[in-house]
């Protein structure tokens, strides 16, 4: 799997490791994954869309083969290393996507870099600021997974991340979960405690985005995706069927003729 060196001030001195797959040509599709996840929860995408793009999907830092740095991880800095990737590959330009957490990240990117994004995809997220409350049932997670790592929480959160009917890809993801690194991890989980409110963001986005969510999503219910639907100027809002927060591995033909859509339109 390729990996590139990148400058990362926030991991120290040095050099960060970030893993990703780089595949097809055409214009640049850039997928970020969700916590506790890696790169390969896009490959049905991976597949399917390296026919018409380039397809980018890299590790975030902590998780997959990318550099582990311990501590706090703001969704600044998971957007700057994703730009000095993007900077290594020689891509200006791109549709972005992120599912959840990688949601979050999509607009934390357009926030710092919006010159450079040309489509904004946002699934199963939502873009309110961490609560009080919020905030320290993040950080008390963090502390539980450096202190008994991730199968405890894997487990309880198994059939929030998959709908419990969809038996197959609930055990790929639990399996995926487990392999997560709990300092990155823990580190992700304390930065989204402290993420910014991307309400006013959105209502500013001067690109075609697309909102799309899972029906069973509880995390991100239907709701918040209809509230950004709302907010976003120009605005596609799609639902999927039978599925929970992560429709573009439960549903992939769905999820893959949404976004095929989306893509067309934007070509």
């Amino acid at each position: 799997m390729p990996s590139a060196l990148i400058d990362a001030p926030a991991a120290g001195h040095e050099p960060l490791v970030v893993g990703y797959e780089d595949k097809g040509s055409g214009p640049a599709l850039v997928l970020v994954h969700g916590h506790p996840f890696d790169r390969t929860m896009w490959a049905p995408q991976l597949a399917a869309f390296s026919a018409t793009h380039r397809v980018v999907t890299p590790d975030l830092r902590g998780y997959g083969t990318s550099s582990v740095v311990p501590g706090v991880t703001l969704l600044g800095d998971f957007a700057t290393d994703l730009a000095a990737l993007l900077d290594h590959l020689g891509i200006r330009r791109f549709v972005l996507g992120g599912l959840s957490m990688g949601g979050q990240i999509a607009m934390e990117c357009y926030r710092l870099f919006p010159e450079r994004i040309a489509g904004l995809v946002l699934a199963d997220t939502f873009p309110a600021a961490e609560t009080g409350e919020g905030r320290a049932q993040r950080n008390a997670m963090a502390d539980r997974l450096l202190a008994e790592g991730m199968r405890g929480y894997a487990d309880e959160v198994r059939d929030r991340m998959v709908a419990p009917y969809n038996t197959a890809v609930s055990a790929a993801v639990h399996r995926m979960m487990l392999a997560a690194p709990p300092e990155g991890a823990a580190a992700a989980l304390r930065g989204r405690a402290e993420r910014p409110d991307y309400r006013v963001l959105l209502t500013g986005v001067a690109v075609p985005a697309l909102v799309v969510v899972g029906r069973d999503d509880a995390y991100t219910p239907v709701a918040d995706a209809e509230a950004m639907h709302a907010a976003i100027p120009d605005s596609t809002l799609r639902v999927i069927e039978g599925a929970a927060h992560m429709p573009n591995l439960e549903r992939p033909e769905e999820f893959n003729a949404v976004l095929r859509a989306y893509l067309e339109r934007l070509n």
